[in-house]
């Protein structure tokens, strides 16, 4: 990668990365009342500050370490806030408002692993142009939607049409929804960070 090219992607560092996660986890911490808000003036330098303080798409999945099964889910697929502020409410989100699973206790927190998916900006993309692994896929038909993480392809070991059919479910749509020409199809990549 040429000097300055990270910065004009708007990609971040590993470092501002690992960061983002350190403070989803002391957000948890907060939450369950085992240590202060997370706060990110003492953490970061300024030029990690700037880029953690912008509105990016994000979200944060917590998984059981002992098996990996997933245990909250949630994000934004546009940010509400500064991103790093987004995520700290994100991983609170995931661990007590995710409606397929009962809320995280507080005993659960040192076996949870915690990731954080940092989004690019969702286009428009023709089905033949998705790729399984590196695009997320936003499914929209009526008022329903779905959506899936790049991650979530590499995981199961689906290719695109798998990919789509799997977001199309999600949206509570028929598995070929994504074929039809009312159906629109978003894509977006995404820094997943551990």
């Amino acid at each position: 990668m040429e000097p300055g090219q990270r910065e004009r992607d708007g990609l971040l560092t590993e470092q501002e990365g690992r960061l983002l996660v350190r403070l989803a986890v002391q957000a948890l911490e907060a939450h369950f009342g085992q240590r202060a808000a997370p706060e990110l003036d003492a953490l970061a330098g300024a030029d990690s500050r700037a880029r953690l303080e912008v509105r990016r798409g994000s979200f944060v999945t917590l998984r059981r370490r002992q098996d990996g099964r997933l245990r909250g889910c949630t994000g934004y697929i546009e940010g509400r806030g500064p991103l790093w502020r987004d995520v700290c409410a994100l991983a609170v989100h995931a661990a007590c408002r995710d409606p397929r699973f009962p809320p995280v206790a507080a005993a659960e927190l040192e076996g949870l692993a915690v990731s954080v998916s940092v989004l690019g900006r969702p286009r428009p993309i023709a089905p033949e142009e998705v790729v399984a692994g590196r695009h997320g896929v936003i499914v929209r038909q009526g008022a329903r939607s779905g959506l899936l993480l790049p991650q979530v392809a590499t995981e199961f070991g689906w290719d695109a049409e798998a990919l789509l059919a799997a977001t199309c479910r999600k949206a509570g749509l028929h598995e070929q929804a994504w074929r039809q020409p009312d159906c629109q199809l978003f894509a977006f990549e995404a820094q997943v960070f551990c």
